[in-house]
Formats: C-alpha cells, sequence, structure tokens
C-alpha cells in the first residue's frame, strides 16, 4: 500500500529498485559459483534510500523489503521435509547433515544478501547503521509494522553484532585535546546528564575525570558508545559533586585516587541498540584504568533509576481503586504526609509525584525518604520481567556481573533526576575476582548479588508495605 501522497509511479520505481538491487538467492548447487552483483547496484539502494525523505517514504521502503524480499516459504517446508526424510530412514550422517546444510542456507531472506553488500561498500556499514536506526525508531513509533518488518530488523542486528565484534573495535580516550567535532558528538550524546556547555564539557574531560569511547575500524573517530569515569576515595553517593562546575582545575594527585566511578554510558548510535557494547567497553576502561592507576582498588557505578517514579505513579493508582488506605505506607507515615499535604487522599501525592512538587517542601523530604527507599529496594531487587531484573539499567550492570550495592536518597536533584526516580540513584558495584560467577548466577538462575544495605531495604519493603 502507498502511503498518502505518494504517487503510483514512486511505488513502482520503488518495486523496480528493489528487484533491481536486492540479489536473488542462487540455487544451493551454484552458490559458490554464482558472481556477485554489481557493487553499482548496492550503491544505487544507498543513494535512492537516503535521497528519500524519513518517515512514511523510506517506511514504505522498508516495509517492501521485509515483505516482498524475505525467506522462500515453499523452499524452507520443502527442505523441511527432507531433514524430516533423512532422520527417519536413518540414513547415513553424510546425507542429513547436507540436507540440514540446504535447509539453513534456504532460510536465509533475500534481503541479507543486499545487507552483506552494502556492508561491503565504502561507507556502507554506516548506512546500514543508520538504516537500523530508521527501524529501531520506527517499530518504536508504528511507522513500520508486523512480522516481517520485526524479524529483518533481528536479522539485521545479528549482522551488526557479528560486524561490531571486540576485535574490530578501538577504544580511544577523549581528552581536551581531542578534535572539536568528536567533542561536541561525545557531548549531543550525553543521554544521562546533559552537558551544559563547554566549561562542563571541560571538566568532564579534565582532572580526577576519564571519557573512553569505542569506534569502528571501518568508521574511525566516530565514538559509538561513550563511558564517563569520575576517579575518586571513595564510592560516591551524589551526581551532583561530580557533574557541577568547578573552579579552575587542578593538577590530579594520584595519591587521593583510590576509587573509578562509571557514572554515565551512552550509546551515541540508535541503529547499535542491542548489539552488546557497553559491556565489552567497561571491561576495557577497567584494564586501561588497572595499567593508567594500579591503585585503584574499587570499581562502581553511580546509575540513574530510570522509571522509578512512574512505577510508584501506577502503583498509587492501583492501590487507590482498590483500597481505602494506602497499603505502600504505614499507618504514622500516611498520617504525617497526610498533615503535611493537608490531604489525605492517594491523589495528593500522585500530582506532587507528577510535578515534582514535593521537593519543596523539607518535611515532606524527611518523612518520604524511608518509604521510598525500601519501595525503591523493592522495584530494583524484587520487579521483575521474564524472570530478571525490571530497570533496564539494572539488568544490564546484574548481567555484567555487578553487585547491586547501595542506594542512595536525594543523589540526583535535578529536575530529570527527580522526575525520573524521585532524586534516588543506586551504585552497582564490580568485584572483579566475582564479575563471571555473579554474571552466570543472573544469567542462569536469575538470582540477584545484592549488598546488607539493599536487602534489609527490601526486608523493611516486605514487613511494611504491601503490593
Amino acid at each position: 500500500r502507498a502511503p498518502a501522497g505518494s504517487s503510483t509511479a514512486s511505488v513502482a520505481g520503488m518495486e523496480e529498485l528493489l528487484s533491481r538491487s536486492v540479489p536473488p538467492l542462487p540455487p544451493y548447487e551454484t552458490k559458490e559459483k554464482a558472481p556477485p552483483p554489481a557493487e553499482l547496484r548496492s550503491a544505487e539502494f544507498l543513494r535512492y534510500y537516503r535521497a528519500l525523505e524519513a518517515g512514511p517514504p523510506r517506511a514504505e521502503l522498508l516495509t517492501r523489503l521485509a515483505r516482498d524480499f524475505g525467506v522462500d516459504h515453499g523452499r524452507v517446508a520443502e527442505f523441511s521435509a527432507k531433514v524430516l526424510q533423512a532422520r527417519e530412514q536413518q540414513r547415513e550422517l553424510g546425507a542429513l547433515l547436507q540436507a540440514e546444510d540446504r535447509l539453513r542456507y534456504y532460510l536465509n531472506p533475500q534481503y541479507r544478501g543486499l545487507f552483506q553488500h552494502l556492508g561491503r561498500l565504502e561507507g556502507g556499514l554506516r548506512f546500514l547503521v543508520e538504516l537500523r536506526g530508521d527501524l529501531v525508531e520506527g517499530l518504536a513509533t508504528k511507522a513500520v509494522d508486523g512480522p516481517h518488518v520485526k524479524e529483518m530488523n533481528g536479522v539485521l542486528k545479528n549482522m551488526l553484532s557479528e560486524w561490531f565484534s571486540t576485535g574490530f573495535l578501538n577504544l580511544e580516550r577523549v581528552t581536551w585535546q581531542s578534535p572539536c567535532e568528536v567533542l561536541q558528538k561525545i557531548s549531543d550524546s550525553e543521554a544521562v546528564h546533559p552537558v551544559r556547555n563547554w566549561v562542563d564539557m571541560k571538566r568532564r574531560v579534565g582532572s580526577y575525570r576519564r571519557c573512553y569511547f569505542f569506534s569502528h575500524c571501518a568508521i574511525p573517530g566516530e565514538p559509538l558508545i561513550v563511558l564517563h569515569v569520575a576517579l575518586t576515595s571513595d564510592i560516591s553517593s551524589s551526581i551532583q559533586a561530580i557533574v557541577k562546575e568547578v573552579p579552575p582545575l587542578e593538577t590530579e594527585d594520584t595519591d587521593k585516587i583510590t576509587t573509578a566511578i562509571f557514572y554515565s554510558i551512552s550509546l551515541t548510535q540508535q541503529g547499535l541498540q542491542g548489539v552488546e557494547l557497553g559491556t565489552y567497553l567497561i571491561k576495557r576502561v577497567v584494564k586501561e584504568l588497572q595499567k593508567e592507576l594500579p591503585q585503584i582498588k574499587a570499581f562502581s557505578t553511580l546509575s540513574p533509576i530510570p522509571g522509578f517514579t512512574k512505577w510508584l505513579v501506577g502503583l498509587l493508582s492501583s492501590k487507590t481503586k482498590e483500597l481505602e488506605r494506602n497499603e505502600l505506607f504505614t499507618e504514622s507515615e500516611w498520617q504525617e504526609i497526610s498533615e503535611i499535604t493537608g490531604d489525605s487522599t492517594t491523589e495528593m501525592l500522585k500530582k506532587l509525584l507528577n510535578n515534582n512538587e514535593w521537593v519543596r517542601s523539607e518535611k515532606l523530604v524527611k518523612v518520604l525518604h524511608s518509604p521510598f527507599m525500601r519501595l525503591c529496594a523493592w522495584y530494583l531487587y524484587g520487579e521483575k520481567h521474564r524472570g530478571y531484573a525490571l530497570n533496564p539499567v539494572a539488568n544490564f550492570h546484574l548481567q555484567n556481573g555487578s553487585v547491586m550495592w547501595r542506594i542512595n536518597w536525594m543523589a540526583d536533584t535535578s529536575p530529570r533526576g527527580i522526575a525520573s526516580s524521585c532524586g534516588m540513584m543506586v551504585n552497582y558495584r564490580y568485584f572483579l575476582e566475582d564479575t563471571a560467577s555473579n554474571s552466570a548466577a543472573y544469567r542462569g538462575t536469575k538470582q540477584i548479588k545484592a549488598s546488607e544495605q539493599v536487602l534489609s531495604l527490601v526486608s523493611q519493603f516486605q514487613q511494611n508495605s504491601k503490593l
């Protein structure tokens, strides 16, 4: 179906381009001998796609590519039957393996060939990352949808995962002497704690700070994922102390440095979402820091808790419907909250959470400290998605083998921090000798390693709050 405003001629042009650009899957017998398609055709696809407006025209092309140039289901059915037949007839192993190889070959969607050829063009890999970025965004906004498009997104993600494996990645450190365009890209891509100005940027790559990124050998100098580190004497409990503007920079005293705090990790390319880069970047940076500053004994994050406020407001809404009195708080806590707000309804608390107004009242901040800490501990430790931590940042660091170490009250008092997690942040601590076993335990048995502080808050939640 043509998008609104597109003419029949442009749709016909699209179909013609796709049938020219997407190489047909040669028969299995001649797969080794088939001539490679002309480079010009892949280049033509690249130019055509880039010339299309973002939005409906690109969505239309991607939908047609996914739908009309996928797997030949008839062939797959035919060769699946042959694999079953070879097993049932108990034919020799060679015949069974060949039948399986043939089936595997026909399970390749036709567009995979186009992606392979694009990946070999100069600038082709960068283009494929852009194209996948459009796919990811289109799927999120429902501009493109359906099983064919989701399948193509998965195929391209797996291909990018191979092309962006660690052997092809270069670790680069950013300093104030780095090229201006690199500093600009690092600043623009900072998703966790936005960079305010050049003074702020200078601070983030200056004394007691490190900033690293991965680039790819085919896209040199282009940051793909960025990690910011603060070098401190203890495990930080507040982001303000790390990112605030400071007077002229002092020279580093290495004797003061015993701890590395990973306080921000940002993917700069939407098209690499789901490609495992963050885990490898943290591991490489740990090695780099151990080499440069062998006295560092503790590695920890200071991480945001995106989604906590939204989860809490959702809980308050469901509790309002079910119960007269809210059971997330103890009676004495709810009484104090009601006295301060002059309102004993849950709606009032929801309103204060939604507009950040509660932080203006010292009394309210004090009374909410204890219940919010235990609710947050439960959100991080107890709320699950398919058995793993529901919170995406927690899930990422736990998969890497870290320990849920400490929840920090009023650790991010920026409007963004208050809005997303009621100002709380969490440290995930990396004990290097235990990360492999912790990671295996979490991935295998979904067991979360947590400190006494976190477990004590979880236990307080179980005693005082009811979900």
